[in-house]
C-alpha cells in the first residue's frame, strides 16, 4: 500500500512537471487560469515616435517594486524599457471592471497627464511578446459652442483589454480606453481615481505562426502594392535608359576607333590619339593622400558587406517586425565581424600602390565610420538623458559597446590588415606611366565634380525614391516596411546603378583629357550610396 502511494506522488510530480513544461511563456502555450507575461514599455506622442519615456514617467499605478525586465543590448539601442505591471491577464479568465487600484492625483500629477493627452500620448505594453498600444486620454473640443470655448481634457480611468486566442496560444491582443469611463483634469485639482480594467477572451481561427502578420498588413494593401509596382517599373525604365545611353556612347566611340584602325590611308589626322587615348600614360597615376584614399575603399566595402549579410538574416527569418532589438544587435555585432573586411581590402589595396604605411590605413579604415558616428551619438545621447527620453543609452550599455569594439571590432579589423598585407600584389598596369603629368585642359562647368556628382545622386535617387519614402516612414512613423524582397531588389537596382553611372561618368571624363579620376570617382560614389545604402543598414 505504501508503494502505490509513493508510485501515484512520483507519477503526479511528474505530470506536473510535464504540464509546466508543455506550457509556459518560453514556448507560448498556456492552460487555462495560467500566467501570461504583459509589461508595460513605453509612453510618447503620437505625431513624434521617436520621442519616447518610460511607462511610469506618468503616474499611472504602479507595483511595489517595480521590476524591470532584463534586456538585450539590441533592445537597450531600440529605446525598449519594459517593466512590470499590476494588469493580471491570466489566460481565457474573462474579468469585468477589475479594480486595478485606487490613486490620489496630486496638482503635478494631473498637469502631467494633461499634457500627455494634449501631445496625444500612446502607452506600449507587450502581452506575451505581442506588442500593443492604447491611448492615454480623450480631448473633447467645445469652440462650437457659445458657453465654453477652452477644450476639456479627460484621462482614460478604464481600459478594455480584447485577446483571442487559438488552442493554448495567444494570437491578438488589444488595449481600448472606455470613452465612458474618464475623469476630467482640465483643472489642477486634487482628484481620487479608481482604475479599473476589463478582460475579453474569444477564440480566433487564426494560425500562431501567423499571428504576426496583422502587424504587416498595412504594407501589402493594394494602393500599397501598386506603389510598388509603380517603383519597379520606374526603375527598370532608368536602368534601361541608362544602358543603353552608355552602350550608345561606347559604340559610338568603338566605332570611331575601328574606323580609323582599318582605314587604308596615310592621313596623320587619322592616326592623332585624342581624347581618353592621349592621356594614357597619366590614367593610372597614383592618387594622393593613398592612406585616406584605401581608408575609404575599405569602409565602403565594409558598409556594403554589412548590408549584404543582413538581408541574409532577413531571408533566413532571423531578423522579422517588432522582434525586439534583434536589427540593433545584428548591427552591431555585423559591423564588429565585417571589420575584417574593411582590414583586408584596405591593406590589400595600399599594399598596391604603396609599399609602406599600410598600417595608418587600416587604422583610419576602423575610425572614419566610427568616429564621427560616436560624436554624433554623444551629442544626441545627452539630449535624450536631458529630456528623459528612452532614447538614451546607460552608462553600462556605452561600456558593453565600447568593450565590443575594443575586443572584437579592433583585433579583426587587425587581422584583416594582417591578411591583406601577407597576401598583397603587385599592381600592374597595362601601360607605363609617364614621369611627369600632363596639364589638364580648361573643362565646362558641366564637367565639373559638383555637376557630376549632382547628376550621379540625382539618377539613383529618382529610380528609387518611392521605396526610399516606405522606408523613412518605418524609421521614423509607425508604419512596418515589411517587404524585404522589394527593398532587396531596390538594393540591387541601386548598385547597377551606380556601377553605370560610374562607368559612363569616369569614361566622359577621361574623354576630356582629365586624368584624375581617382579622388572624383570618391565623392561620385559617396554621392550615390549616400542616397540610400546608409538608410539600407538600418
Amino acid at each position: 500500500m505504501e508503494a502505490f502511494k509513493r508510485s501515484l506522488i512520483i507519477i503526479s510530480l511528474l505530470l506536473t512537471n510535464l504540464r509546466s513544461i508543455a506550457s509556459s511563456p518560453d514556448n507560448h502555450r498556456y492552460d487555462v487560469g495560467d500566467h501570461v507575461p504583459l509589461f508595460v514599455n513605453k509612453v510618447g506622442p503620437l505625431n513624434n515616435p521617436s520621442e519616447t519615456y518610460q511607462y511610469y514617467e506618468l503616474p499611472f499605478c504602479r507595483p511595489d517594486p517595480v521590476i524591470q525586465k532584463k534586456e538585450s543590448l539590441g533592445e537597450v539601442m531600440s529605446g525598449d524599457r519594459l517593466a512590470s505591471a499590476l494588469y493580471k491577464l491570466n489566460f481565457r479568465e474573462n474579468k469585468v471592471a477589475e479594480t486595478l487600484c485606487h490613486k490620489k492625483l496630486e496638482g503635478d500629477d494631473v498637469a502631467k497627464f494633461r499634457d500627455a493627452v494634449s501631445n496625444d500620448f500612446y502607452f506600449q505594453m507587450y502581452y506575451d511578446d505581442l506588442p500593443f498600444w492604447g491611448f492615454v486620454g480623450k480631448i473633447e473640443d467645445y469652440s462650437w459652442t457659445l458657453e465654453d470655448k477652452s477644450p476639456k481634457y479627460f484621462l482614460f480611468k478604464h481600459v478594455q483589454f480584447d485577446v483571442l486566442y487559438n488552442g493554448n496560444h495567444v494570437i491578438e491582443v488589444h488595449a481600448i480606453g472606455d470613452p465612458n469611463r474618464v475623469v476630467d483634469i482640465t483643472e489642477d485639482v486634487v482628484i481620487d481615481v479608481e482604475f479599473t480594467y476589463s478582460v475579453n477572451w474569444n477564440t480566433t481561427p487564426a494560425a500562431f505562426d501567423s499571428r504576426m502578420d496583422r502587424y504587416s498588413r498595412a504594407s501589402s494593401l493594394p494602393i500599397h502594392q501598386k506603389i510598388h509596382w509603380f517603383s519597379f517599373i520606374n526603375s527598370f525604365i532608368t536602368i534601361t535608359l541608362l544602358i543603353g545611353l552608355l552602350a550608345l556612347l561606347f559604340m559610338r566611340r568603338l566605332k570611331n576607333d575601328l574606323r580609323t584602325r582599318f582605314s587604308t590611308g596615310d592621313n596623320e589626322e587619322d592616326d592623332k590619339e585624342v581624347g581618353w587615348k592621349y592621356i594614357h600614360g597619366d590614367v593610372f597615376r597614383y592618387p594622393r593622400n593613398k592612406t585616406l584614399f584605401c581608408a575609404v575603399m575599405g569602409m565602403g566595402t565594409q558598409l556594403l558587406t554589412l548590408v549584404c549579410c543582413l538581408f541574409l538574416l532577413v531571408c533566413l527569418g532571423i531578423l522579422y517586425p517588432y522582434n525586439r532589438g534583434t536589427i540593433c544587435t545584428a548591427l552591431v555585432i555585423l559591423y564588429s565581424l565585417t571589420s575584417v573586411v574593411a582590414g583586408y581590402t584596405t591593406a590589400s589595396f595600399h599594399c598596391q600602390i604603396a609599399e609602406t604605411g599600410w598600417e595608418r590605413s587600416v587604422l583610419l579604415a576602423g575610425i572614419m565610420y566610427t568616429g564621427p558616428l560616436f560624436v554624433i551619438g554623444s551629442i544626441l545621447n545627452v539630449v535624450a538623458v536631458s529630456y528623459g527620453a528612452t532614447a538614451a543609452l546607460p552608462f553600462g550599455t556605452i561600456m558593453v559597446i565600447i568593450l565590443i569594439y575594443t575586443f572584437l571590432t579592433i583585433p579583426l579589423l587587425v587581422l584583416g590588415g594582417l591578411i591583406g598585407y601577407l597576401f598583397r600584389s603587385e599592381f600592374q598596369s597595362p601601360c607605363a606611366t609617364k614621369r611627369y603629368p600632363r596639364e589638364i585642359p580648361p573643362l565646362a562647368w558641366y564637367r565639373k565634380t559638383p555637376c557630376q556628382m549632382f547628376l550621379g545622386g540625382f539618377l539613383p535617387f529618382s529610380a528609387i525614391v518611392l521605396e526610399l519614402q516606405h522606408l523613412y516612414v518605418s524609421l521614423w512613423g509607425y508604419r512596418i516596411f515589411t517587404l524585404p524582397s522589394i527593398l532587396f531588389f531596390m538594393f540591387i537596382v541601386l548598385i547597377l546603378l551606380t556601377a553605370i553611372l560610374s562607368v559612363g561618368l569616369t569614361y566622359i571624363q577621361l574623354s576630356v583629357e582629365d586624368h584624375q579620376w581617382w579622388w572624383r570617382y570618391v565623392p561620385l560614389q559617396f554621392s550615390m550610396h549616400n542616397v540610400n545604402a546608409h538608410e539600407y543598414a538600418h
